[in-house]
């Protein structure tokens, strides 16, 4: 199975930034994408930004020009660099990877455990 580890929550003023990480582990084939999702309270969980095994990348509109994500194949690892936060980005985010158990097998998502981005002055 797949395991999620998230870090780089935390507390910060308006305008400032932040860097989420998400690690996997365990038994897979291959990553097909890696994202990150969001959820505030008494909202739905949106989808906030994804990055394709080869690179391909989309945003949300909310966030396009602010945040910008990565991975580093090596590590299994996805970032997502936050800049010029705003008090709307408060959210649990919430790393989501979809893999593969096989060549050509059947697509599994898999989620993090959610870290709490707070911004507030």
């Amino acid at each position: 199975q797949v395991q999620l580890v998230e870090s780089g929550g935390g507390l910060v003023q308006p305008g400032g930034s932040l860097r989420l990480s998400c690690a996997t582990s365990g038994t897979f084939f291959s990553i097909i994408a890696m994202g990150w999702f969001r959820q505030a309270p008494g909202k739905q969980r949106e989808s906030v930004a994804r990055i394709t095994s080869i690179g391909a990348t989309n945003y949300a509109d909310s966030v396009k020009g602010r945040f910008t994500i990565s991975r580093d194949n090596a590590k299994n690892t996805v970032y997502l660099q936050m800049n010029s936060l705003k008090p709307e980005d408060t959210a649990v985010y919430y790393c989501h990877v979809v893999v593969t158990y096989r060549s050509g097998g059947v697509q599994f998502g898999h989620w993090g455990q959610g870290t709490q981005v707070t911004v507030s002055s």
